[in-house]
């Protein structure tokens, strides 16, 4: 009985104790700062803090930390897609110690309730508009506990001096201070601004425009542990660096410093704490010099300034130098000099003037990693060049003139995992000595000469992961053996036959165009492993059959490109499913059908180009209103009929629109001025510029290429990013030319021939100055040709021939100097280069030829409107001066005396004698 009671009562107490860890372990947090948290994220748009589940309890939201007790202790969005302004209500977080709100649209009109924050350490503003410094300097040089600050793209500015204000501030733990990618120009403030605390161990400047000297109490920061000032305009460094005694990293890169790099290192030898310096993309001349009394010094950047050779190196103390990087100086393999550096692992000369390879070298024995491409090297590489290198795990030698002369049987001391020989004469025939390296994980060698088939031995190496075999004329087929690559590029060889499973198996990434492949790929089907596959490129082959309908395996494939074959059938509904698809290139085969609804899925699309093939239905609407992504659509050259979808105009991102050679009838849509990357054409595009295409170039091979119509010629144009236009020629489209088309001021070409468009040319076509191809010719076209016309200084193929136009050809050096094939067609048309207009107000009765002005675009309103800010500048300069210089203005005036002077005393004398002579 007594067992029974004494284990009911150890069955209680386990309960107990299970239940009082569960509710310790249930974090709940607090009503008051869950509200805070909903007010600051209702005016946030772009905020998601998770799950619907976790709805109630805040503590469990994404980007939110709580304490045992419930207190938000952390926040960090996870997002810099964040707009609006940061609500006051956090200062309800009265236990909150890291906040992160970095984010490029956030307004941040007072911050007052930042001083709120006691316990906050952590705080990054990153990105945030602070440009109105009042608002948000006095809150933050209050935070007593704050350690680590992030403002960088904050647009600063020069509004540097106002951080005097954290000279009597409360940072005195300030341990990390990030200001990098403002604009910061004012260096001389920084006295006062380090002046806050001596605690810093972290400053990063980099990316501003500071100019001058590194300030004297910025380099007396004892704790100081990483400067970086990469990207600015120093042009020196004060001697007061020896004062940095705990100093382990220095980064000066990107700027301009023009001194000679023995007297740099000068200044810097003192500090024997220091473990990397990187004085890279600068201006620095001279030779390395011994550098062995840097003691600690591990990782030395030295690349892209103009540095002439590596200077002898002390024995009696050799270098721990570890990476060495001389690359793209003016270094030639006579002044080099490696002796004392037996610590070498990593050396990268490459973008030298080596010549040969230089015999400095031979000693480095612990050397890993060797880069000497663009070395101009030529001649042999023999196996006693490499013989000392028994560490050697990276060669690259690509982009030289080299051959290898060694041995059938040689076996090398050294076993690779890298290896490029891009652009070396290795070939005929693969190198045998390739097959001894069991490690190697990288191999390059396109453009390397070779002739001959694949060998077994390479496609059996299990331990390659890349290669790259591409732009050479290696012929045969492709190996069927099993394969463990990750990345493979046979493209520009001779390989014929069918694409074997071996490729695909664990490939992410398979290029294999330009060769004389056949099959059908069906086998992709077969493959259990396909989702794997995010590029794959089979274009400009043989192959043939319909395609697979088994796309939905492969979810994660951002490129695919299957043009130029002989794929024929539907388009299968699955290619619907690859939401990941950035790329789908499918132009010049003979595919039936509709385009599938399927592909409106495809929402990340960039590039959709079925061009070139036998496609029919209408051009559906939802490619306007779902892949508003697209920047280059071509539907050119097939059998699509009905008008233009007014949604076409959704497409704001687009490059290049070429509906050519179909059947498209009704009118051109009056809204292509919605497509804002073809109307600005100035400066402030740039950076959406590259955002847009930057993701499309990670997932687009180099050589990747769309077939246009440009400038007469049907060709693949290979600078898509440099390409924008719209081609609508050879439909059957009816009415006037938009008049949206003179607001599209950054286009390359524009062509609307054959069809049956009437009215006039555009008066305002003139604005269109980056135009080079104008085609309108075989319409219906009428009027007189815009005076504007001969304002677009870039037109290079002109072709207005069959159309109504009348009247005389505008005078101008671009209209003339077309011939006569541009205007043919035009019964009433005249001027050069046809023949001269009857009654032409030029030519005399004497043949005697006038000179005849043009259309005078020069003065126009933006003539009077420089005129009158020239004038006005000019006047404040003259009276600015005057009025601030006390000598010109004593000078000048007395100059005015002078003259009334003359004047008076000089007429006073002529009435005098005219009154004598009058009076005699």
């Amino acid at each position: 009985m007594d067992l029974n009671i004494l284990q009911l009562l150890l069955f209680l107490c386990m309960k107990i104790l299970v239940s009082g860890v569960g509710a310790a372990a249930e974090v709940r947090c607090i009503e008051r700062e869950k509200q805070a948290l909903l007010k600051f994220s209702g005016d946030l748009s772009g905020l998601t803090w998770g799950s619907e589940e976790n709805k109630a309890e805040c503590c469990d939201w994404d980007g939110v930390e709580c304490t045992d007790t419930g207190h938000v202790v952390s926040i960090d969005p996870l997002t810099k897609l964040l707009r609006g302004k940061i609500s006051p209500a956090l200062r309800e977080l009265k236990h909150l110690q890291s906040l992160s709100l970095h984010s490029d649209n956030l307004a941040t009109d007072n911050l007052d309730w930042l001083s709120d924050l006691s316990s906050l350490y952590d705080l990054n503003l990153s990105g945030c508009n602070l440009r109105n410094v009042t608002n948000w300097v006095q809150p933050i040089s209050k935070l007593s506990s704050l350690k680590e600050l992030y403002l960088s793209g904050c647009q600063l500015h020069d509004s540097l001096s106002t951080f005097d204000v954290f000279a009597n501030s409360t940072l005195s733990d300030l341990s990390s201070l990030d200001l990098s990618h403002n604009n910061l120009t004012s260096i001389s403030t920084f006295d006062s601004m380090f002046n806050f605390s001596r605690s810093l161990e972290q400053v990063d400047l980099s990316y501003n425009q500071l100019d001058g000297h590194i300030p004297r109490t910025f380099l007396e920061l004892r704790s100081l542990r990483d400067i970086n000032l990469r990207g600015n305009l120093f042009r020196g460094v004060h001697k007061p660096l020896e004062n940095l005694s705990h100093l382990r990293s220095v980064d000066i890169s990107f700027n301009k410093l023009n001194v000679p790099l023995p007297h740099l290192f000068e200044n810097l030898s003192e500090i024997i704490s220091l473990r990397r310096i990187d004085l890279s993309n600068n201006q620095l001349f001279g030779s390395l010099p011994d550098i062995t009394r840097f003691s600690s010094l591990q990782k030395l950047h030295l690349d892209n300034n103009r540095l002439d050779g590596v200077q002898t190196q002390s024995l009696d103390q050799p270098s721990c130098l570890e990476f060495l990087d001389l690359s793209y100086n003016q270094i030639s393999g006579s002044l080099l000099d490696f002796g004392g550096f037996s610590s070498l692992y990593d050396l990268d000369l490459s973008g030298n003037q080596l010549k040969k390879l230089p015999k400095a070298m031979e000693q480095l024995f612990n050397l890993q990693s060797l880069n000497l491409s663009l070395t101009s090297l030529e001649g042999p590489i023999t196996e006693h060049h490499l013989s000392n290198f028994t560490q050697l795990r990276c060669l690259d030698l690509s982009f030289n003139n080299v051959f290898f002369n060694s041995r059938f049987d040689w076996i090398p001391t050294f076993q690779l995992k890298q290896l490029s020989l891009s652009h070396c004469n290795i070939g005929p025939y693969f190198p045998n000595w390739i097959r001894k390296q069991n490690s190697l994980l990288y191999l390059s060698l396109s453009f390397a000469g070779i002739s001959s088939t694949i060998p077994d031995w390479l496609w059996n190496m299990s331990s390659i992961q890349y290669l790259d075999l591409s732009h050479n004329n290696i012929s045969g087929g492709i190996p069927h053996s099993p394969s463990n690559l990750d990345f493979v590029d046979l493209s520009y060889n001779n390989l014929s036959g069918p694409i074997p499973l071996s490729v695909f198996q664990n490939s992410s990434r398979v290029i294999l165009f330009e060769n004389l492949l056949s099959g059908s790929i069906f086998n992709l089907c077969t493959i259990s492993e396909m989702y794997l596959i995010t590029i794959l490129i089979l274009s400009d082959n043989q192959l043939d059959g319909e395609l697979p309908d088994c796309w939905t395996n492969l979810y994660s494939l951002e490129n695919l490109n299957l043009a130029n074959n002989k794929f024929s059938g539907k388009l299968p509904p699955t290619l619907g499913t690859l939401k990941s698809l950035a790329i789908l290139h499918l132009g010049n085969n003979n595919f039936t059908g509709e385009l599938p609804s399927s592909l409106k899925n495809c929402t990340m699309l960039r590039m959709l180009d079925v061009g070139g093939n036998k496609l029919t239905g209408t051009i559906p609407s939802w490619i306007g209103t779902h892949l508003t992504k697209l920047a280059v659509l071509s539907l050119r050259f097939n059998s699509f009929h009905g008008s233009i979808p007014p949604t076409i105009c959704y497409l704001i991102d687009i490059h290049v629109l070429d509906l050519s050679r179909n059947n498209i009838s009704g009118r051109i849509p009056r809204c292509l001025n919605n497509f804002t990357f073809l109307v600005s054409n100035d400066g402030s595009s740039v950076l959406n510029y590259y955002r847009l295409w930057s993701f499309i170039w990670e997932t687009m091979d180099e050589d990747d290429n769309a077939l246009v119509q440009w400038k007469r010629q049907e060709s693949e144009y290979k600078r898509l990013r440099n390409l924008k236009g719209i081609d609508l020629s050879s439909n059957k489209l009816v009415g006037t030319i938009p008049q949206a088309f003179s607001d599209l001021r950054a286009l390359l070409f524009i062509n609307l021939s054959r069809n049956h468009l009437t009215g006039n040319i555009i008066s305002s076509i003139g604005q269109l100055d980056t135009l080079e191809w104008l085609d309108l010719s075989r319409n219906q076209l009428s009027g007189e040709i815009p005076n504007s016309l001969a304002n677009l200084h870039f037109l290079s193929v002109l072709d207005l021939s069959y159309n109504n136009l009348m009247g005389k050809i505008p005078l101008g050096t671009q209209l003339q100097s077309f011939d006569s094939s541009t205007y043919i067609g035009n019964s009433q048309l005249c001027g050069e280069p046809l023949v001269k207009c009857p009654h032409d107000p030029s030519v005399d009765d004497h043949g005697k030829i006038d000179v005849v002005k043009e259309d005078d675009r020069f003065i126009n309103r933006d003539f009077y409107i420089c005129m009158v800010f020239g004038f006005i500048t000019g006047f404040w300069i003259v009276v600015g001066t005057l009025v601030l210089k006390h000598s010109w203005r004593h000078s000048y005036f007395k100059f005015l005396n002078d003259i009334g002077d003359w004047i008076y005393v000089t007429t006073t004398m002529y009435v005098t004698r005219l009154k004598r002579k009058v009076m005699s």
